[in-house]
């Protein structure tokens, strides 16, 4: 097995610098479909300067390493061509400026054997002026890396939606270039733009970002259930449970609880974004 589990625990965390403008929220939002219609007030709050906020899910981008990056980490010996996004989870430990520069690292935490790969938790955090903003652990499966005898890690509990018809129903259109636009913010894995190298992942054709999915779930719940106040969310948690490809239709199912709203995401009848929910408060 290629993965050395001790060197890569032990491994000293990978740092790095980041900052991001205006112009980079907006980039942003427009990624994960910002702006439709343009001239709705709630989207030009995500897409115009003078009175603009961030959407929690942006929380992902500067605490963001590029998947080659986590190649130099000891131990971390793998095609990352067989690496998928598995789950993620995102605290918010304050609400997120418009403008910051920020000092991110990245570890990894935990590795585990779910028998047809090995699931390995990345835990990323960001500060802005010495302060934690942002942690976000990104759990990575990679395929046919299982069945080396170890953990199989903990069970968790997991989030169901309520026994009940939703809250809210919402449906959002991806465009064909999708991944072309989301990818500006910081993703250039070529999954996302180059046919040959989606064909050697077992992909028809290049698929849209996980995270890209999980922003547009964001946006359609902050607007739907929580009237657009994107500094109520202080954590966003959800799996991913199949491919979206640029142009499918997602359809968001959403629930509102005391604490927060559970989300389920479909194309057709498949679930593509599951157990997933904003903590609110």
């Amino acid at each position: 097995m290629p993965i050395d589990i001790d060197a890569l625990l032990a491994a000293d965390p990978i740092e790095w610098d980041s900052s991001w403008t205006q112009k980079d929220v907006i980039l942003y939002h427009l990624g994960i479909g910002a702006g439709v219609p343009a001239t709705d007030p709630a989207e030009l709050r995500l897409t115009y300067e003078p009175d603009l906020v961030v959407m929690p899910s942006f929380g992902t981008v500067p605490g963001f390493l590029p998947i080659p990056s986590y190649a130099d980490l000891p131990g971390f010996d793998i095609d990352l061509r067989m690496l998928v996004h598995g789950e993620h989870d995102l605290v918010l430990h304050r609400p997120l400026p418009t403008e910051a520069t920020a000092t991110s690292s990245a570890r990894a935490t935990g590795v585990y054997d779910k028998r047809s790969g090995a699931s390995v938790v990345f835990e990323n955090t960001t500060t802005v002026d010495g302060e934690p903003i942002a942690t976000n652990t990104m759990t990575a499966f990679i395929r046919g890396e299982g069945g080396f005898g170890g953990d199989a890690g903990p069970s968790g509990d997991r989030i169901r939606p309520p026994r009940r018809d939703p809250d809210a129903v919402v449906e959002t259109p991806t465009l064909e270039q999708q991944a072309l636009l989301y990818r500006l913010s910081g993703d250039a894995n070529p999954l996302h733009a180059d046919p040959a190298f989606a064909a050697v992942g077992g992909f028809e054709r290049p698929i849209l970002h996980g995270m890209c999915t999980f922003g547009i779930a964001c946006k359609a719940a902050v607007h739907a259930l929580l009237d657009g106040d994107t500094t109520a969310v202080t954590r966003y948690q959800a799996r991913f449970s199949g491919v979206v490809l640029p142009g499918d239709t997602l359809t968001h199912s959403l629930w509102r609880e005391d604490d927060g709203i559970v989300i389920e995401s479909r194309v057709d009848d498949r679930a593509v974004l599951k157990q997933a929910r904003l903590t609110v408060g």
